[in-house]
């Protein structure tokens, strides 16, 4: 019994290399998504902060906020697969 959890212990040992790196790449994944969603809620918060002081830019305001959200949001897709793997 003494020996086989030795073993098992030994065999940890040498997996847990791979088993951090597995978990480092899903904190840095994770980060990503998390950086992307406040970029995405300070756009968002921001342009009705300005639609709210100057209403007739409405138009204007919301292509700029839809390309700023997409691009802070395609950075956060990019990183999370560049990270994964």
């Amino acid at each position: 019994m003494m020996m086989e959890l030795i073993s098992m212990a030994s065999e940890a040992a040498a997996q847990a290399p791979a088993a951090t790196a597995g978990i480092s790449g899903s904190i840095a994944a994770g980060l990503s998504g998390l950086g992307a969603a406040l970029g995405v809620g300070i756009i968002g918060a921001k342009s009705a902060e300005a639609v709210g002081r100057n209403p007739g830019a409405f138009g204007n305001i919301l292509t700029m906020g839809i390309i700023a959200m997409a691009l802070a949001e395609g950075l956060g897709i990019i990183a999370f697969f560049a990270l994964k793997n």
